[in-house]
């Protein structure tokens, strides 16, 4: 079964936002109490971070990070996590029905965030809080000092200011589940008004409004069109969230969901761009994906875990197990934001550590890479310079999302530095070898670097503690270069990374 593919160096689609390899940590399970922050664990620094756990993030080489939520954000006061951290209080987090003992704060994350080679992108409240609290937020950490909140920051042992620039208003405000859920005017009016205070302080910050929790809600898309033609000027990005499952265990199903969350970019663009033409404005808002990733191994755990009521500290909350056949999926996702990065600016696995996570630890043991982790580590290290609109030629089949879904997943970036150009395929067919033929325009000379697949037997196959390669990419020769075309086999149900010289 033959793809025809045709890159040619000139038709870009865009230059790739850095931000769009971003992650997301949320005072949630253990993502940060077990995750990034253990004292006493053997490789804990002189601050309590897990010196493994930082190694694996500096490799994903992930741009931002964003914190502290989430569900959590929304009834979270940031005074409790600084100071002295025997005077820190101990609060309930009515979003997961869990005890949150305050010891890791925005000072905390913020060196966590210089050890792990990222930057914070920080959240505020507007569900039980509003403008006042995050305006003393902003200016705790970014004011140099000579000011109450800025002093107070210098007080608690953080001379200089962490100058953070990327903010979230709130968080998914359209979902009802969430403290302070608003309507979209509601919302909307609160983020305008907030937006305004913190640029009286910076005008250079970039602000993040809540757009839908995902497009199944029933006020999708007018919460978005609503929320920006109350905030359009004063905001720089939308967010939107989207998790993927494969409940009924239908894995062609499962892979083509990808084009929901293609045509959920499309549908938001589209309201950008009327609310764009509404205003007659100049500028066009971006898409900040800051929630995204599978989600759905661990519901029924989750659900005896939280029915126990006991208010319990750090409990294995969304603690995923990604198989193979989530290698596929994270893979179409990453192509979909790639081909879509002319939208989506910035993007925010969800989460980074032990929650929905590519990395897992054990309490005092070790952490290692879950399946998933390989394709977003090859999308960040070769996916950034400028996106292709490639034209692809090849077989289809009909799903229930989406009819006429091809069966090669495929994306190309051409490197910052023009000198290398990197292909990435899924091959959703079960049980097919599709034979890909590229033909390269504007790339004379091209020769191959690397050939990584990632392929396996089982689609439930898991990595452990104990067997931590059990998924794992592979380098292989089948990719040959001729006539100016690049020729390979790539096998049913695989993951591909395809490097070339040009």
């Amino acid at each position: 079964m033959k793809t025809n593919v045709v890159a040619h160096r000139d038709f870009r689609i865009a230059t790739i936002d850095a931000r769009l390899y971003s992650s997301f940590l949320e005072h949630l399970g253990r993502a940060i109490y077990g995750g990034i922050y253990e004292p006493g664990h053997p490789t804990a620094d002189e601050d309590g971070f897990r010196r493994d756990v930082l190694d694996l993030v500096r490799e994903l080489d992930t741009r931002y990070c964003r914190y502290p939520g989430g569900n959590f954000v929304s009834a979270y006061n940031w005074e409790d996590g600084v100071g002295p951290r025997s005077e820190r209080p101990v609060r309930l987090d009515l979003a997961w029905r869990t005890r949150e003992a305050n010891q890791v704060g925005v000072n905390e994350f913020v060196d966590w965030c210089k050890k792990a080679n990222t930057k914070p992108m920080l959240a505020v409240n507007l569900g039980s809080r509003g403008l006042d609290a995050a305006r003393n937020f902003l200016e705790y950490c970014n004011h140099p000092g000579g000011t109450y909140w800025s002093d107070l920051r210098r007080k608690h042992g953080w001379s200089n200011p962490h100058d953070v620039k990327l903010w979230c208003l709130g968080n998914e405000m359209d979902g009802p589940w969430q403290v302070g859920h608003k309507s979209a005017y509601e919302y909307g009016r609160l983020a305008d008004e907030t937006a305004k205070a913190m640029r009286g302080f910076d005008k250079s910050l970039e602000l993040v409004v809540c757009g839908s929790s995902n497009s199944d809600m029933k006020t999708y898309p007018q919460w978005e069109a609503e929320v920006l033609d109350q905030c359009y000027d004063s905001a720089d990005y939308i967010s939107l969230h989207m998790y993927f499952a494969n409940r009924e265990k239908n894995t062609l199903n499962y892979l083509a969901r990808a084009t929901k969350l293609d045509r959920y970019i499309t549908t938001i663009g589209g309201v950008i761009d009327y609310i764009k033409a509404k205003k007659r404005s100049k500028k066009t808002i971006g898409i900040s994906f800051d929630e995204w990733n599978v989600w759905y191994h661990s519901n029924q755990q989750d659900k005896e875990i939280l029915a126990r009521d006991e208010w319990p500290d750090a409990p294995h909350l969304l603690e995923d197990v990604y198989n193979f056949e989530d290698v596929l999926q994270v893979g179409g996702i990453l192509n979909t934001f790639i081909r879509r990065s002319d939208r989506v600016r910035i993007a925010c696995i969800a989460q980074l550590v032990n929650v929905i996570a590519p990395i897992m630890t054990e309490d005092g043991g070790a952490a290692w890479r879950q399946t998933i982790y390989y394709p977003f580590y090859y999308a960040s290290r070769y996916g950034r310079g400028s996106a292709l609109q490639l034209v692809v030629d090849g077989p289809t089949y009909d799903s229930d999302e989406e009819n006429e879904v091809p069966y090669l997943d495929v994306s190309a970036v051409h490197s910052e530095d023009g000198r290398s150009l990197t292909f990435f395929a899924v091959n959703r067919h079960p049980d097919t070898t599709l034979d890909l033929d590229v033909r390269l325009e504007g790339f004379g000379g091209a020769r191959l670097i690397e050939q990584v697949e990632m392929t396996h037997g089982d689609l439930e196959a898991v990595n452990t503690a104990r067997r931590p390669e059990t998924v794992a990419p592979v380098q292989v020769e089948s990719a040959k270069i001729e006539d100016g075309r690049v020729r390979a086999a790539l096998k049913p149900l695989s993951y591909n990374v395809i490097r070339l010289s040009v």
